[in-house]
């Protein structure tokens, strides 16, 4: 009949197209991956990845938490976590993470000196990529945050493609031309069957430090209203505040240098949506 041959064609297409694929093989010892992404550079996605990371770990002691910095040409995270130094090898010749305020963390950043550009073609890329996630003895972590380049390219494609991700945090500004690259962030995620967890809306406000009055600098609730277009839930509103910028330039993150400031009690209710939106691992 026509509807099995169409049955059997779109079988015979689906094996083809599963070809290309690389298998998702899980990270040893890593019970969930957890993506923070961005379509857009500059909105303060490495901030964010930072912060959740150590909000994760603050909300419960008995989590273990690594933090890996995909981001090959710009890596952000050895100043932000205020780590230096190249990584021991096991004897199994794996690469140890360097750890600090209890995250394990693994980036291109340990690997290159400080001011050296990466100047690489994308199959370079991708091969440091590759080793960033398959060479690293992370031991035993329920949770790997990743930070994400910018943008939609082979980076995002690989990672997603070559190891199951628990879910994906998109953070924006609420500004328009941001939006748009958000947008393309979360329906790439979705075309590569990866759960979106939901949006964070980063420089929501800034409030005046002396009179205490309010400024949308980058427009008011553009993020919530993309969230409402997707159908997407937003996990937390971040405030444009110095302290924010200071503390992770000086390598000791508001999460952990300020935990009572508002700053930080946003990233640790951000953090504890997220796990509670990740589906529950195997034991």
């Amino acid at each position: 009949s026509s509807s099995s041959g169409d049955e059997a064609l779109r079988d015979k297409r689906a094996r083809i197209l599963s070809r290309g694929l690389p298998k998702q093989k899980p990270i040893e010892g890593v019970k969930q991956v957890v993506v923070v992404a961005s379509g857009k550079g500059g909105v303060g996605k490495s901030t964010t990845a930072v912060n959740i990371a150590l909000a994760l770990a603050a909300n419960d002691s008995t989590k273990e938490v690594g933090l890996l910095d995909a981001d090959i040409y710009g890596p952000s995270i050895p100043k932000m976590m205020n780590l230096k130094g190249n990584p021991e090898l096991t004897p199994k010749n794996l690469m140890r993470p360097l750890k600090n305020y209890g995250i394990a963390c693994m980036s291109m950043g340990f690997l290159i000196e400080e001011t050296a550009p990466v100047v690489w073609r994308g199959l370079m890329v991708m091969s440091a990529v590759e080793k960033l996630l398959r060479q690293v003895d992370w031991g035993q972590l329920d949770y790997l945050v990743i930070d994400m380049p910018p943008g939609t390219g082979d980076v995002q494609l690989s990672v997603s493609q070559n190891i199951p991700i628990a879910g994906a945090v998109i953070v924006s500004t609420p500004q328009d031309v941001a939006l748009l690259d958000a947008r393309k962030g979360a329906e790439m995620f979705r075309k590569v069957h990866v759960p979106v967890l939901g949006l964070v809306q980063n420089m929501s406000v800034f409030q005046c430090p002396k009179c205490k009055h309010k400024t949308h600098i980058f427009g008011a609730d553009g993020v919530r209203d993309l969230a409402k277009t997707l159908g997407l839930d937003i996990l937390g509103d971040i405030p444009l505040h110095v302290s924010i910028r200071e503390t992770c330039d000086s390598g000791q993150p508001v999460v952990i240098s300020q935990p009572q400031s508002d700053a930080a009690k946003a990233y640790l209710k951000i953090a504890m949506e997220i796990s509670r939106r990740l589906p529950v691992p195997p034991a």
